[in-house]
């Protein structure tokens, strides 16, 4: 959106290019892979930090980036730590080529749970220790809440932390709503930081903005903002004052 190069990583090969359109990806100028093997998908990006012609490479997912010794084994063959190796190795070559260029790399991961521990934190992240280690910035997202319009689920509240950050303070959290079909909504967020400032005023389920009310409910509101686009435009205005 800002005019750069992007390049994508599809190691889960499940990318929708018409969902993704919608969401406002570029798809005409995106560059796709979509890779038979771990190693594969990390020597294309490590190719393309090093060429210096994309500006953002995201890579889709870390738990999906199979090592080749696992695709070419049997189903029940055990491969303890193979991935692991193989995201520490990757990671030591990628990690200085980064730095010298001026290319975001974000790496996607899931969360998972450890089998049988009793104390502490159970969850754990795919793909072995390496990457929390090299990555500049962590952001942990998790759902909150439905965001429901009647009886219809219409998206998410998604409340994203900062768990690790080298170049600004961490431990910031932000919430979000993510609606199906469109993204992440501005309007909800012009709604919530206009509310916390006062610039609208909230009354029970009622919104309001000088005297005119903006809609029963949060749903109703964020619609209302939606289709007034200079209402809209002077409360963000006033909330970035």
């Amino acid at each position: 959106q800002q005019g750069g190069q992007a390049a994508f990583i599809d190691a889960e090969h499940a990318l929708d290019p018409v969902y993704a359109q919608k969401l406002g990806v570029n798809i005409d100028e995106l560059l796709l892979s979509q890779p038979d093997t771990g190693e594969q998908a990390l020597e294309i990006a490590e190719a393309l930090v090093r060429s210096g012609a994309v500006d953002i490479i995201v890579v889709d997912s870390v738990a999906a980036l199979v090592p080749k010794a696992e695709i070419e084994g049997e189903m029940g063959d055990s491969h303890v730590g193979l991935q692991a190796r193989l995201m520490s190795q990757a990671l030591r070559k990628l990690s200085g080529a980064i730095n010298k260029s001026k290319t975001i790399a974000i790496f996607i991961k899931q969360i998972r749970e450890k089998v049988g521990v009793m104390f502490g934190n159970p969850e754990t992240t795919p793909g072995g220790r390496a990457l929390k280690f090299y990555s500049s910035v962590r952001l942990e997202v998790r759902r909150a809440e439905q965001l429901k319009q009647g009886n219809d689920i219409v998206g998410n509240k998604t409340r994203i932390k900062v768990v690790k950050n080298k170049v600004a303070p961490p431990y910031r959290a932000a919430e979000v709503d993510i609606m199906y079909g469109e993204g992440i909504s501005k309007e909800g967020e012009i709604l919530d930081i206009a509310s916390e400032l006062d610039i609208v005023q909230k009354s029970g389920s009622w919104y309001s903005y000088n005297d005119e009310r903006l809609g029963q409910g949060r749903e109703n509101a964020k619609q209302f903002l939606k289709e007034n686009t200079d209402i809209r435009q002077e409360i963000a205005g006033q909330v970035r004052e």
